[in-house]
C-alpha cells in the first residue's frame, strides 16, 4: 500500500501480490525456530480444526441424498470409499504433495499464489491473475462466515440424540449455538494469544476421540464389509447406481474435505513437514477411523443413518464427547475468524481495500491482529446465516460452494507457476494439472445445483466482496492516473526552487506520498500557500513487496536528491503492519538523523467528487466515495503521532 492520504485511496497501486488468508492464532512466529513436535501439534489446532468437525454431517448429509432403490450395503460402502478417495486425492495429493511445494518465502494461500503467478507472468498483474485471486479472497470470507455457524451448531445439535434429554431442551440448540458464537466475537478484541497454546492439544485429543470412535465400532459389522470401501470400483458402483443424483451425493461427499485448504493457507506458520507429520500421523488415520466406524454402525443399525455420528456415541460417554466436540468447533471457527483477520490485513496493504483499524492483541505475536469492522462483519453474517438456515443439515447447502470456488482458484492460478517457474513441459503440466481441475470442476459443478437452497447467500457475499476489491482497485487507478497528469516531476521543481528560493524554516518535514518521483500534493500546497520550506525534506513512500516480510536490513532506503532533500521509501511485507516511527528510527544508522517529536508530517487530504464521465459507472464512484470516507486516516493506520502531522487538501473527481 503507499501511503500519501489521510482517508482517501491508495494513489499508487503498489508492485507485489497479496499472501495467505491466514487461519491461525499464533501466525508470524518463527517456526523454525520451535520443535518439530510443538509445531506439528499447533498445526492440528490451527490447521485441521476446519476439516475436524466435518463428520457432524458429511456421512449424513451423503446417506440422506441416496436412492432408496439403491441396497443399504452399496449405499454405505459407496459413501465410506468417497469419503475415503476425496480425502486422498484432494487434501494428500492436492494439497499436502502438490500445492505446498508452491510457497512465496515459505508462505501459502489463494493469494500467496497470486503472488508467484503474478511473478510467473513477468510481474504482470494480468486482468485474469487479479480476478482469480480476488475471487479465491471473496470465497475464503464466504467460508470465515459459514464455517462457525454450521461448525457450532453441527456440535451442539448433538443435544438432539443426547440420552436423557427430553424434547423441552431441544429447542434451546439455536439459542446456545448463538450464544457461543456471540461470545467467541466478543472476545476477539482481547486477543486469543492466553488460550491458543491449548488449541493444538484440544483438537488433538479430538481426533484421537475420533479415531476411537470408529475402532469402537468398526467391528459391529462382524463380516467387515465396510472395509471394503477402500476399493474405488464401490464408489464408481454407487455413483452410477444413483445416476444425477449422483452430483448431488458429491456436493455432500465433499463436506468431508472442507477445510482443505487451510493446508496450504497456513503451511507458513508452522511448516511444511510439520503439517504433513500431523496429517499423515494423526488426522487422516483418525477421520478414515471414524468414517469407516460410522459406516460399520450403520450396516449393523440401519436406522442410523438419519444421524451416524452422535448415534454412534456410547452413552456413557457422551456428554464428555459433547463437551470436546464443542471445543473443537470453537476452535475451528476461531482459526478461520482469525484467517479473515489476516486476510483482510493483506488486502489493505496492497491496496485491494481501504485503510482500516488493524490493532495487536500480543507484543510477542505477530499473527495475533484485531480488526473491529471485520470482526462486526463477520458477527451479523453468522447470526443471519445461524437463524435463517437454523439447523447444520440446512446450512450444508450454503457450505460447499465457496471452498469448492476457493479451490478451483487454486488450480488455476498454479497453472503459470508449474508451467513459467518451475519449467514443467505443457505435458507434464497437464498430467497434473488436467486430472485436478477435473476433479475440481465435478465438486464445483455439485455444489451448483445448491444454488435455489441456500448456496447463493455465499455466491452473493463474494460477488459483493469482489465488487467491492475491483471498485476500490479501479478507482484507486483513476485517481492516480488523474493526479499524475496534473503533477510535475519532483526534480523540475527542486531545480525551480534552486533558482528561486523560498524562505526556508529549521526543522524537518516528512512528506507521504505515493510516487516519489512526483512531487508530493501536500509540498505544493505548503509552498503555495506557506511560501515555506523546512531545512531538512524527506519524500517518504511506503511500498508493500511480494514477500511475506522484510528484513530490518531492507526495510528503509535513502537517496539524497538535493543537498537537504531525500527519498526515503520504506518496505513492508504483505503479511506486516505499517508502523512509520519504529522505521524511521532506522534512518540513523544510514545518517538520516532527526527527533520524531520536532519533525512535521505532510499528508494530502483529498476530497473525492463523483463524475459521471470518470471511467467508472456513477453507482461505483459513490460507492469508491463511501469506502474512502469510511477509510482509516493515514495518521492512525501508520501510527504516526498524531500532534505532528499537517493535512493540506484538495478535491478531485472519480
Amino acid at each position: 500500500m503507499a501511503a500519501g492520504e489521510t482517508n482517501g485511496p491508495v494513489s499508487e497501486p503498489v508492485s507485489g501480490a497479496p499472501g495467505s488468508g491466514n487461519h491461525g492464532p499464533g501466525h508470524g512466529q518463527a517456526h523454525g525456530k520451535s520443535p518439530f513436535f510443538l509445531l506439528a501439534l499447533g498445526s492440528v489446532g490451527v490447521v485441521f480444526g476446519d476439516i475436524g468437525t466435518s463428520p457432524f454431517y458429511a456421512m449424513r448429509e451423503a446417506l440422506a441424498h441416496a436412492r432408496g432403490s439403491a441396497s443399504l450395503d452399496l449405499a454405505v460402502i459407496g459413501v465410506v470409499s468417497l469419503v475415503l478417495w476425496a480425502l486422498f486425492l484432494i487434501v494428500t495429493l492436492k494439497y499436502i504433495v502438490f500445492l505446498m511445494r508452491a510457497d512465496n518465502k515459505g508462505e501459502g494461500g489463494t493469494l500467496a499464489l497470486m503472488s508467484l503467478a503474478q511473478r510467473a507472468m513477468g510481474g504482470r498483474r494480468t486482468p485474469w491473475i487479479f480476478l482469480c485471486g480476488v475471487v479465491g479472497a471473496a470465497f475464503f470470507y464466504g467460508d470465515g462466515i459459514i464455517t462457525p455457524a454450521i461448525s457450532v451448531l453441527g456440535a451442539i445439535e448433538g443435544l438432539k440424540v443426547a440420552p436423557g434429554v427430553g424434547p423441552s431442551l431441544v429447542q434451546f440448540v439455536l439459542p446456545i449455538s448463538a450464544g457461543i458464537l456471540i461470545a467467541l466475537f466478543l472476545i476477539q478484541s482481547r486477543g486469543t494469544h492466553a488460550i491458543a497454546a491449548w488449541f493444538g492439544p484440544i483438537t488433538a485429543l479430538w481426533f484421537l476421540t475420533l479415531a476411537g470412535l470408529g475402532l469402537y465400532h468398526i467391528f459391529d459389522d462382524p463380516a467387515m464389509r465396510i472395509l471394503n470401501a477402500f476399493n474405488p470400483w464401490y464408489a464408481v458402483q454407487f455413483l452410477i447406481s444413483n445416476g444425477w443424483v449422483a452430483l448431488v451425493i458429491l456436493g455432500a461427499i465433499f463436506l468431508a474435505v472442507t477445510g482443505a485448504e487451510a493446508i496450504y493457507a497456513d503451511m507458513g506458520h508452522f511448516g511444511k513437514n510439520p503439517i504433513r507429520a500431523a496429517w499423515f500421523l494423526l488426522v487422516f488415520p483418525a477421520l478414515a477411523l471414524n468414517y469407516l466406524g460410522q459406516g460399520a454402525f450403520v450396516l449393523s443399525n440401519p436406522e442410523a443413518k438419519a444421524d451416524p455420528f452422535w448415534m454412534m456415541v456410547p452413552s456413557v460417554a457422551f456428554w464428555p464427547v459433547m463437551v470436546l466436540a464443542t471445543m473443537a468447533a470453537v476452535i475451528a471457527s476461531q482459526a478461520v475468524i482469525t484467517g479473515a483477520f489476516s486476510i483482510t490485513q493483506q488486502a489493505v496493504q496492497l491496496g485491494f481495500l481501504p485503510r482500516m483499524v488493524i490493532q495487536r492483541t500480543s507484543e510477542t505475536q505477530a499473527g495475533q491482529i484485531y480488526v473491529p469492522q471485520m470482526n462486526t462483519f463477520l458477527l451479523i453474517g453468522v447470526l443471519v446465516l445461524l437463524f435463517t438456515f437454523q439447523t447444520s443439515s440446512n446450512l450444508t447447502a450454503a457450505y460447499g460452494i465457496a471452498i469448492t470456488g476457493a479451490m478451483l482458484m487454486d488450480t488455476l492460478l498454479a497453472a503459470p507457476v508449474v508451467l513459467r517457474l518451475w519449467k514443467w513441459s505443457p505435458l507434464q503440466a497437464g498430467l497434473l494439472l488436467v486430472p485436478i481441475l477435473v476433479v475440481d470442476l465435478i465438486f464445483f459443478g455439485s455444489q451448483v445445483l445448491k444454488i435455489p437452497h441456500g448456496a447463493w447467500m455465499p455466491l452473493l457475499l463474494g460477488a459483493g466482496i469482489v465488487i467491492t476489491m475491483w471498485t476500490w482497485t479501479e478507482g484507486s487507478r483513476i485517481l492516480t492516473e488523474k493526479t499524475r497528469r496534473d503533477a510535475i516531476q519532483l526534480t523540475d521543481l527542486l531545480d525551480n526552487l534552486a533558482a528561486r528560493p523560498p524562505h526556508r524554516v529549521s526543522g524537518t518535514a516528512i512528506f507521504l506520498t505515493s510516487d516519489p518521483n512526483f512531487a508530493p500534493v501536500a509540498l505544493m500546497h505548503n509552498l503555495k500557500h506557506n511560501k515555506v520550506l523546512h531545512e531538512n525534506i524527506a519524500v517518504l513512500s511506503v511500498v508493500t513487496s511480494e514477500t511475506p516480510r522484510v528484513s530490518d536490513t531492507e526495510r528503509v532506503q535513502i537517496s539524497e536528491i538535493r543537498p537537504g532533500v531525500k527519498k526515503v521509501q520504506i518496505n513492508y511485507g504483505f503479511m506486516e503492519t505499517p508502523n512509520v516511527p519504529k522505521a524511521l528510527s532506522l534512518c540513523r544508522k544510514q545518517g538520516f538523523k532527526f527527533d520524531i517529536m520536532s519533525t512535521s508530517f505532510f499528508l494530502g487530504h483529498r476530497t473525492i467528487v463523483a463524475s459521471a464521465h470518470s471511467g467508472m459507472p456513477l453507482w461505483q464512484d459513490r460507492l469508491y466515495i463511501f469506502l474512502s470516507r469510511n477509510a482509516t486516516n493515514a495518521t492512525d493506520f501508520f501510527h504516526i503521532p498524531s500532534g505532528r502531522v499537517v493535512e493540506l487538501g484538495t478535491q478531485v473527481t472519480v
